[in-house]
């Protein structure tokens, strides 16, 4: 149970977390960093972007002022150039926020590579999961509340800001744009770096939460703790030979439920998957399933059993790569399976009143 996981996880379990990628991160810790660092790099490189803007905006405007003595080949290369002086100006900017991102999910998440980090997971695509997700109350919650804290305070930060110079900007009207730009621009990024720090400190919060959830989600109970203490202590072979007779024991009780089975969804050759439906019960669950030489076996110890057999080759495909053993079937299935289910109910009817 949930309750009985007292225990601190080992650096076994913590390393074996991390290989499947599931580590402790914070969205926003990205995201501040990404703001800081692009609003430093537009104050260190901003006048140097301004005028290469300018140099851009220059040589656009001489064009049209003389579109007569340009050819089409020298506006290509006015064009060139033109996105020249653009990317001068942005580059450093955008360079900045790239390696300012890089270093921040690094810092979380480290530099040892994680393979099954970035296996595709097909069920990271399906829209009900993201629904369900969006949808728990304590995530949901949670979230709604960071983003409100976020917004009042990013907007608490531009009032202060902006509340004691409104007799100031109210001397901008007339002001010459040359004049004007660099006191706007100057208080635009006062306002910016202010909530950009706000918004880093909020991200270290979370991320200290998300530690800590990540951490209680990894907690284990006294039993498994001896339990791994004592797998890591034997050797290589007796590991092996375990773990094979476990395979061996969870195999024959798998086949022994076969004869229990209400139909055997196939393929129907590759794959064979038990279905049960026991009354009084939310759904059907999946009492054996195998491939190839395992799927031969259900079969045949279907035939013997008499539990009917029936092919479809998209639902057993189905069944076997989301259905473990012992467990219900999803509700994206309750449609299918149980199409299926009253088929084989009409069958067995059938034959009864035959008999």
């Amino acid at each position: 149970m949930a309750n009985d996981k007292t225990e601190k996880a080992t650096p076994k379990k913590k390393e074996d977390s991390r290989k499947k990628g599931q580590v402790a991160k914070s969205a926003d810790i990205n995201g501040a960093a990404i703001l800081l660092a692009g609003l430093i790099a537009l104050s260190a490189a901003g006048p140097k972007a301004m005028q290469q803007m300018k140099i851009a905006m220059t040589q656009v405007i001489d064009l049209m002022a003389h579109p007569q003595v340009v050819d089409r080949q020298g506006v290509g290369t006015l064009f060139m150039m033109v996105g020249q002086h653009i990317g001068l100006a942005i580059l450093p900017i955008v360079g900045t926020c790239f390696v300012a991102g890089l270093v921040a999910a690094t810092a979380q998440v480290g530099l040892k590579p994680t393979p099954q980090a970035i296996k595709p997971d097909f069920k990271k695509l399906n829209p009900a999961s993201g629904l369900k997700n969006l949808f728990n109350p304590q995530h949901f919650a949670f979230e709604s509340g960071k983003n409100l804290i976020k917004t009042a305070i990013v907007g608490a930060i531009a009032a202060f800001a902006v509340f004691p110079k409104l007799d100031e900007m109210a001397a901008l009207v007339g002001m010459p744009p040359q004049e004007l730009i660099p006191l706007v621009g100057s208080m635009v990024m006062t306002i910016a770096t202010r909530a950009a720090i706000a918004y880093l400190l909020i991200a270290a919060i979370d991320y200290a939460y998300q530690k800590h959830k990540h951490n209680k989600g990894l907690k284990m109970d006294k039993e498994e703790i001896k339990q791994e203490f004592k797998q890591q202590g034997l050797p290589a072979e007796i590991k092996s030979a375990q773990r094979r007779r476990a395979m061996e024991l969870s195999r024959a009780r798998m086949m022994d439920a076969v004869p229990t089975a209400d139909v055997i969804v196939t393929n129907p050759t590759h794959y064979s998957v038990a279905l049960k439906y026991s009354s009084g019960s939310s759904a059907p669950i999946v009492v054996a399933k195998g491939v190839d030489n395992l799927a031969f076996k259900i079969r045949e110890a279907a035939k013997d059993a008499g539990v009917m057999i029936v092919p479809d080759p998209p639902l057993a495909r189905t069944l076997y790569a989301n259905v473990e053993i012992g467990r219900q079937i999803p509700e994206d299935m309750f449609h299918a399976v149980a199409q299926l289910l009253a088929y084989v109910y009409r069958v067995a009817g059938a034959r009864k009143v035959a008999a």
